[in-house]
């Protein structure tokens, strides 16, 4: 490891050198700037910021914040090598440093037993002992823990009385966490450890360093007990900063579980499913998380959505609720009642009316974060509650419901009013999902565009200028494309790492040919995100999306990603592939760390803080991955099978309010199947849905590479000519089957629908800023 890393002074303790030299250098004042000129400063804050607030405080016994307990002694090897992010295309950002735990305890002047740092860093680093780095799919979850005997502990014991114990979990693309020790379960390594620990030192508070909801059962065994138990998640570049924020006090606590944590891993409903190869029965329902342990098992939570605590105290105070056709407004005031400065999550809970078929107990309504208050001071708070998002799905009517009865609404838990509905309503209604080929088939053919009119022969050629200038010209322009340059604006270039853009991107479409350049047509630049932009060139690593949600700060969210879209534009990135909102269905999902919650509320509020943030800086946003990538096992080939009221009300519904509220200009489309069918052929997904019922008009990519297959409706299409016809306008990176042979043959491709691709993906690339 020392000879991939160097140590730095300042901000940060380790650089990756590749990236020294590409792009990284400070101004005369000292203050480290990104190539192009984008300044890391205000970034790096707001990511430590970030950082810290998602941190979640599990449990404490009055042992932090460490204040007046002198030395502290680190236990694990994770002080060092700290899992910064997770694996895979999402997590693979080229930091322009990372702090280390002990690097944030140096900064915050936190004294620490330096002769057990010392020992730690040499036996970490040696060769014998040091972490290695895997390759795809095949990364470490863990790394071998030092051993550390109960002479060594109280030699350490003798001039401190707190310890620190840090765990690391990792897990990623392609890879899911085992159901093992050293993946969800502690190894006997890490057991070992804590247990001797434990056993010595007065204090001890554990620090969880993951990816990942992890076996927390053994917090609960006498001899294994923390005094605190920390759950820092992965924060990016800032992560050790941010964790010695919360350690010290300088931050008071105020993250909060986005998901429930378990006693036992058998206590998941979808337990029994998960990691199925072919087909992946989601027999749960609409009860994930929290909606299934408030109706079904409350006994088996350990630590419930929602948890966390914090080194001062607060009291919520209704003062209203109003109630309008379609929405309700509560006010709050919220007041700090303890001794010192810190911020306030206020959730906002539906209890639910009874109906004709099975509910959850209660959902998550609305939810709000105060600034921060110092002692005795008081903020009210505004929520709003759409009642549609009390509503359930109908599958036998195709319509939202919002049943008859009584709502309690309660501000974390205190009650604050009841809204009492008359009669059942309808909502809205829904194009309902088609059961036979048959239908499909009538559903398509009845939608199929009509071919643009080509223009006289007279006609001056239209540059894509002009249609920058006068967006209404686009039906002429692409009137006036031959068949080729409609198939070239339908897929990528063709691999990833294009020449057409900044080193390291994803993949280029648009203005990919010759032929489309000489008409001025640019080609988009993509990079895979969401940490960050995955480029052989510095960008900022922020914290996951599951240390975001556990923020529960969309303003905070909204400006993180603002500040990240002004760094990727000036680097020359088009589209960032972010955020990921696959609901957290399983806590061994490789991808959990890219995605924000279980509950769709909290992921689609996230998600458009997100778009919102990158969109206002230029750079155009691309959630994903549409829909049901909830495990990465043979994601490529596995089936979702999930009721059509599940896929509205949990599945889909963050994508909905996503599009909804941000306008994201591009969607993308998961590798798995849903209900039989891929989801990058997936009419009903795709155009029933995503366009007809959501009204969304942007455009939809694969991810990158699809499977080949056959349209069942049209047996003569498949691969392109079959994504195509579902809508899905362009294949990523590129290449595959070529569609101009399947426009000559009988209900083959036509024209007209490549036109209607070429359009979306014009309307996009007039967007780029130059």
């Amino acid at each position: 490891m020392s000879g991939l890393r160097r140590r730095l002074r300042g901000a940060a303790q380790w650089v990756v050198d590749a990236v020294m030299g590409n792009g990284l250098a400070q101004t005369e004042h000292g203050e480290t700037i990104w190539e192009g000129g984008v300044a890391a400063a205000e970034t790096a804050t707001l990511a430590r910021r970030a950082a810290a607030e998602g941190c979640v405080l599990l449990a404490n016994d009055g042992t932090l914040p460490l204040e007046g307990t002198g030395e502290v002694a680190v236990f694990g090897r994770g002080q060092f090598d700290w899992f910064a992010i997770g694996h895979g295309s999402g997590g693979d950002v080229r930091p322009p440093y990372l702090t280390s735990l002990i690097d944030g305890l140096a900064q915050a002047r936190i004294p620490y037993n330096r002769v057990l740092a010392q020992m730690y860093d040499d036996w970490c680093h040696s060769a014998e002992h040091a972490a290695e780095t895997g390759w795809w799919g095949h990364w470490p979850t863990c790394h071998p823990q030092m051993p550390v005997s109960p002479e060594l502990a109280q030699a350490a014991a003798a001039t401190a009385e707190v310890a620190l114990v840090v765990i690391g979990r990792n897990a990623g693309e392609d890879q899911d966490l085992p159901l093992a020790p050293g993946g969800y379960y502690l190894s006997d390594e890490e057991r070992t450890l804590i247990r001797t620990v434990v056993g010595v030192f007065a204090h001890t508070v554990v620090i969880l360093n993951t990816s990942n909801v992890l076996d927390l059962a053994w917090v609960e065994e006498e001899d294994m007990r923390p005094s605190a138990l920390l759950l820092a998640w992965q924060g990016g570049m800032e992560a050790g900063n941010a964790v010695a924020d919360i350690l010290s006090g300088t931050v008071n606590p105020c993250g909060r579980l986005a998901c429930t944590i378990a006693r036992a891993y058998h206590d998941y409903p979808s337990s029994t499913t998960f990691g199925n190869k072919r087909v992946v029965r989601y027999a749960e329902d609409v009860f994930v998380g929290y909606r299934h342990f408030d109706a079904h098992d409350a006994d088996a939570v350990l630590f419930p959505f929602g948890h966390g605590l914090s080194y001062t105290s607060f009291c919520v105070a209704p003062r209203s609720l109003q109630v309008a056709e379609d929405a309700a407004t509560v006010r709050v005031d919220v007041t700090n009642t303890g001794a010192r400065a810190g911020r306030e999550v206020v959730q906002l809970w539906c209890e639910l009316a009874g109906g004709p078929i099975a509910k959850p107990r209660r959902v998550l309504a609305a939810f709000a974060k105060t600034r921060e208050l110092a002692p005795d001071e008081r903020q009210a708070l505004c929520l709003h509650v759409r009642l549609d998002d009390l509503a359930r799905y109908d599958e036998s009517c195709h319509a939202w419901v919002l049943d008859a009865g009584s709502y309690r609404i309660l501000a974390n838990d205190v009650a604050v009013g009841k809204l009492s509905i008359g009669e059942s309503r309808i909502l809205g209604v829904c194009t309902p999902l088609c059961d036979s080929v048959e239908e499909l088939r009538e559903r398509i053919v009845s939608a199929l565009p009509s071919e643009l009119p080509r223009g006289e022969a007279s006609d001056a050629p239209l540059r894509f200028s002009d249609v920058v200038d006068d967006p209404s010209s686009i039906d002429r322009f692409v009137a006036q494309l031959d068949d080729r340059d409609l198939e070239a604006l339908s897929c990528g270039e063709g691999l990833m790492n294009s020449a057409l853009g900044v080193a390291g991107n994803a993949g280029a479409f648009g203005g990919v040919t010759p032929s489309l350049k000489s008409l001025g047509v640019p080609a988009a630049i993509c990079a895979d995100g969401p940490s960050g932009a995955r480029l052989q060139r510095p960008c900022t690593l922020l914290p996951s999306a599951t240390t975001l949600a556990c923020t529960w700060d969309v303003e905070l969210v909204e400006r993180l990603y603002a500040l990240l879209g002004n760094e990727v534009r000036t680097a020359g990135v088009d589209v960032l592939l972010a955020p990921g909102m696959n609901i957290q269905r399983n806590p061994r999902c490789g991808r959990n760390f890219e995605y924000f919650s279980e509950d769709p509320l909290v992921t689609g509020r996230m998600a458009t803080a997100v778009v919102r943030g990158l969109q206002s800086s230029g750079v155009s946003a691309c959630p994903k991955h549409l829909a049901c990538n909830n495990q990465e096992r043979r994601r490529n080939t596995c089936d979702s099978r999930v009721s059509e009221r599940a896929l509205r009300e949990i599945y889909l519904r963050g994508f909905h309010m996503c599009v909804r509220d941000g306008r994201p200009n591009l969607i993308m489309t998961s590798y798995n199947k849903v209900n039989g069918v891929w989801a990058h052929y997936h009419y009903d997904l795709v155009t029933t849905v995503l366009r007809n019922d959501w009204g969304f008009a942007g455009l939809v990519i694969t991810d990158w590479w699809m499977r080949p297959a056959r349209s069942p409706e049209f047996r003569r299409l498949r691969d392109n000519s079959y994504r195509i016809r579902a809508s899905v306008d362009v294949l990523m990176p590129g290449s595959m089957s070529h569609v101009l042979r399947i426009m000559e043959r009988p209900h083959g491709i036509s024209r007209a629908e490549l036109q209607r691709t070429a359009k979306r993906v014009l309307r996009l690339l007039a967007t780029i800023q130059p």
